[in-house]
């Protein structure tokens, strides 16, 4: 059978990225595809240009937000079933519902759903990037990973209460409640990825409630995933 030697390299370094959900070094991946280093970079430099892996500060790799997005469109029930979980979670917070992923040091929104019964809604729009440790969904996501010296006090406190609260961090006045969706290490690259489901709300959000809603979501979210 006849292969094309540049493609089953890059599809070989996604796999082996996928093994490594805190990053792994172009020297480190270079070794397990037994290539040259420069060969590897032009690997990496590809797979980087299509989003589907990302640096992170260290200059390690991981995956990237591109490998979600084959990952949806390869798993069409979960989008559905996901979509209809987020409808479900912004009309029982009456506030804006999204999933997040993380992607090096930023955090992109994957899905989002509004309430259908209010008049003020955030504009969270799929797509949406900002810091990873800035706002609710991305301190849900670090607060999913082992401890680190480094760990500021919300992450500390989220990875306690399984939910990350946070206020004003990326827009005046919005309130924000996310949980880390822990998913199985035996699943494949796409779904690797590290998510976190959450609402957004102006004001008015009880608080209470959502949390208790968010977890309640990310919950049936990691048995959709693993089912």
């Amino acid at each position: 059978m006849s292969t094309l030697q540049t493609l089953d390299r890059g599809l070989r370094a996604l796999d082996i990225i996928a093994q490594f959900p805190t990053g792994i070094s172009v020297a480190d991946l270079a070794r397990e595809l037994d290539v040259h280093r420069a060969i590897c970079y032009r690997i990496v430099s590809t797979l980087e240009a299509h989003s589907l892996i990302a640096r992170i500060e260290d200059g390690r790799i991981r995956l990237g937000v591109g490998a979600a997005v084959l990952g949806s469109c390869f798993e069409p029930q979960l989008n559905r079933d996901g979509q209809s979980l987020l409808h479900s979670l912004a009309n029982t917070t009456r506030a804006t519902a999204f999933i997040s992923v993380a992607q090096g040091q930023d955090c992109v929104v994957l899905m989002v759903a509004e309430p259908e019964d209010t008049l003020i809604r955030v504009g969270y729009r799929t797509g949406t990037r900002h810091p990873l440790d800035k706002g609710a969904a991305g301190i849900a996501i670090l607060a999913m990973r082992p401890d680190a010296a480094s760990d500021s006090e919300e992450i500390k406190r989220a990875r306690k209460d399984g939910y990350s609260l946070t206020v004003g961090q990326l827009e005046h006045g919005a309130i924000g409640i996310a949980s880390g969706i822990a998913l199985p290490e035996n699943l494949g690259s796409a779904t690797n990825l590290e998510r976190s489901v959450g609402v957004v709300a102006i004001d008015g959000l009880d608080t209470e409630l959502a949390a208790q809603a968010v977890m309640t979501t990310a919950r049936e979210l990691e048995r959709l995933i693993s089912a």
